[in-house]
């Protein structure tokens, strides 16, 4: 079977997608017309299919992506230079929320083994939580992580290259100049990062340090409290310690209410001590000490039940975006979403500005009309701080989504919508409030791929999904966080970071269907503890709280 070099995405597009590297004169034979390209066009980028004016819409996705600062020819390159940002604008629309549900079939009957919680979520892992309400604790966190981790078990070992960095010591002492330093083959040594833990129903205790609390605005303090919250309440979770020092804006009164707030009659172990009225830090770190061994030795009384999938609430997140990332992985998760939602369970898709061209579609697909203006509104307002800030969603691609082919903001967009399916939109969230009730629900979170992870768990995500095109690290210290490529190449280069490839879509061998289906399975298995994904084993830890500020 011939493998195909080009795709239209959708029966409105004017312009191909490039599978492949195509070199320049190649012939394309499109819908019965026929022209060659005028230059090289790289695999992910795009190309006109007939003569176009200066000014005309591009269309991806079947929508408005940009347009041309040029007059083109047909087989035209499309590129940064020739082509601007634009959407379409957005307004009320009629509602359109019917869909077909996917065959859920093969997973109407299927399990995962959780952590239940007294008010009916389940966790896909257990972990204890060390907080500071404010940066000024940050030290007496570190000082409780070495105290800690290591001795329980759970230091991350694999990987830390101290015995290259040996290596290199005896080099130099042997006299080895900075060309023989340079051009040594440091043979790796690796070492197990499995150790034997004292707690063994308890993953892992994880501490959670960031750079606010004070100083800043009181909305931005006050939402770090309701981010934390998330965070202590999460199902993943099965207790907290919390360090105050006292004089903060971010308070532990306004803490716990937004604790009951998540959840009413929270009856998790949690401990909050505040400096200022312990006095000592030797005094504070013994009771902290004490607490959280106290704590860990309740959260291991809990073990893993079967539990049904309705009971799983997956983040939606891309980061290093292609310009495959809209037709294989992002489609394949957007199969996932519906497969989830036709079960019962939560899905959510967040990252604001990478809505940003398909707020009709999405307007129209919420379920009333108060929910589409939640939405409308929260975009407009999004984007108009960013505009007034001199930096509007226009500019949310990186360098590295345009030289894979995503050239405007719309382009990029598009494709990332693609990860929340077809099902109606059931409740629009601002952050950073709950959003896992059942269906499809849409968080406002920026496009940065920390802080949106960081924004999806506190919201209820017990696992993340997260698409990447370029590849990226990316994880989260209570969730489990898979990684799936949009191409084989990416995915062939960095084993170590990436778990599953959706480049089998690219290449045929796979369709969104079957991917779906692989990811799910694969879901199920990281859910119930069988499977460690990649940011897990690696101790990828990231946590950045939003400041409420312009961040794309």
């Amino acid at each position: 079977m011939a493998i195909q070099r080009y795709l239209q995405i959708h029966p409105m597009d004017n312009v191909l997608v490039a599978l492949q590297d195509l070199a320049e004169g190649t012939t394309i034979v499109f819908e019965g017309s026929e022209f060659t390209l005028k230059q090289a066009v790289a695999a992910k980028h795009k190309f006109t299919i007939q003569p176009m004016k200066r000014d005309a819409e591009i269309l991806m996705y079947g929508v408005l992506v940009g347009k041309l600062n040029a007059d083109l020819s047909a087989g035209e390159l499309i590129t940064t230079e020739n082509l601007r940002h634009a959407s379409e604008d957005f307004r009320m629309g009629d509602r359109k929320t019917a869909w077909v549900k996917p065959d859920v079939t093969a997973f109407k009957d299927k399990t995962f083994n959780g952590f239940h919680r007294s008010n009916g979520t389940v966790g896909t892992a257990n972990y204890w939580l060390v907080i500071p309400l404010v940066f000024c604790e940050n030290r007496n966190v570190l000082t409780l992580k070495a105290a800690f981790e290591e001795k329980l078990g759970y230091k991350v070992k694999a990987n830390n290259y101290i015995a290259e960095v040996e290596d290199l010591i005896d080099l130099y002492k042997s006299g080895a100049d900075v060309n023989q330093i340079l051009g040594q083959d440091l043979l790796a040594n690796p070492t197990s990062n499995e150790q034997e833990r004292l707690f063994k129903n308890v993953d892992g205790i994880k501490f959670l340090n960031h750079e606010m609390g004070c100083g800043g605005t009181r909305m931005d303090s006050d939402a770090l409290c309701g981010l934390l919250a998330g965070y202590i309440t999460h199902p993943n979770v099965a207790g907290a310690t919390v360090l105050s020092l006292g004089c903060q804006h971010a308070q532990a009164s306004i803490l716990k209410a937004e604790i009951e707030k998540r959840n009413p009659g929270f009856d998790r172990p949690l401990y909050i001590f505040e400096q200022q009225k312990e006095g000592t830090e030797k005094e504070l770190m013994q009771k902290a000490i004490k607490a959280t061994f106290a704590g860990m030795m309740q959260a291991d009384k809990n073990e893993r039940k079967p539990a049904t999938l309705d009971k799983l609430c997956i983040g939606l997140e891309c980061g290093g975006s292609d310009g495959f990332s809209g037709i294989s992985a992002n489609p394949a998760l957007g199969f996932v979403s519906d497969i989830l939602v036709t079960l019962g369970g939560s899905v959510i898709l967040a990252e604001f500005p990478e809505l940003c061209g398909v707020e009709q579609e999405l307007s129209d697909r919420c379920v009333d009309e108060a929910t589409a203006e939640k939405f409308m509104s929260l975009m407009r307002t999004y984007n108009a701080k960013a505009e007034a800030d001199g930096s509007g969603f226009y500019m949310n691609p990186s360098p590295g989504n345009i030289r894979d082919g995503l050239i405007t903001d719309a382009i990029k967009s598009a494709g990332a919508a693609k990860k929340g399916g077809t099902s109606p939109v059931a409740a629009v969230i601002d952050y950073p409030e709950l959003a896992n009730g059942a269906g499809l629900n849409l968080l406002c979170t920026p496009g940065n791929d920390v802080e949106s992870t960081t924004a999806e768990v506190a919201a209820g995500a017990n696992i993340v999904l997260f698409t990447t095109g370029l590849g990226t690290p990316t994880g989260n210290p209570i969730t489990p966080v898979v990684k799936l490529s949009t191409n084989t190449k990416t995915f062939e280069k960095m084993p170590d970071i990436i778990d599953l490839n959706c480049g089998t879509i690219i290449e045929g061998t796979e369709s969104i269907e079957q991917a779906a289906h692989r990811i799910l399975d694969y879901v199920i298995e990281v859910a119930s503890g069988e499977i460690k994904p990649k940011a897990v084993l690696l101790g990828q830890d990231d946590f950045i709280p939003w400041r409420r500020g312009v961040s794309l």
